[in-house]
């Protein structure tokens, strides 16, 4: 079980890039056709420096460090599953961006008579000057592990 006193714990700052390439293959992998996405031509001319980020791509660059953090609060990862998550931008981000996110732990709390403890997580997520480009938010849940039987 995960302590709940961990609400309110700010887990490390981490910062990553923004890639063309890796901007592209998400595109593709959800969908996005839109030429503004894949094509630096196409996003200069709808008036972006370059190509914007599409919506979620921030989500799995905050999964990639996710990891480390619940591993270090007790949680087991292969017991996670994800419940919900959520987006307010403030400003679209670019290809060439380095982009800092700043997770918060909301709340742990207990579900279904404790065999789910829920994990609200908001990350706070900004360019390296400090401007504001979004805030996640994020619900985890955590199943809780089978007790143990006894020998026969």
């Amino acid at each position: 079980m995960i302590d709940p006193s961990y609400a309110g714990t700010r887990l490390a700052s981490f910062a990553a890039d923004v890639e063309r390439g890796r901007l592209r293959q998400f595109a593709s992998a959800v969908g996005a056709d839109d030429d503004v996405f894949v094509d630096v031509t196409a996003a200069r001319a709808a008036g972006h420096p370059d190509l914007p980020v599409p919506p979620t791509f921030l989500f799995g660059l905050e999964l990639e460090h996710s990891h480390d953090a619940l591993a270090g609060l007790g949680v087991e990862l292969s017991r996670v599953l994800h419940i919900e998550q959520g987006f307010v931008y403030h400003g679209t981000a670019h290809a060439g961006d380095q982009l800092v996110f700043a997770p918060v732990i909301v709340s742990v709390r207990a579900h279904r008579g404790g065999a789910l403890q829920l994990i609200a997580k908001e990350t706070a997520v900004s360019r390296a000057d400090g401007s504001a480009v979004a805030d996640l938010h994020q619900v985890l849940a955590v199943r809780r592990e089978p007790a143990a039987r006894e020998p026969a």
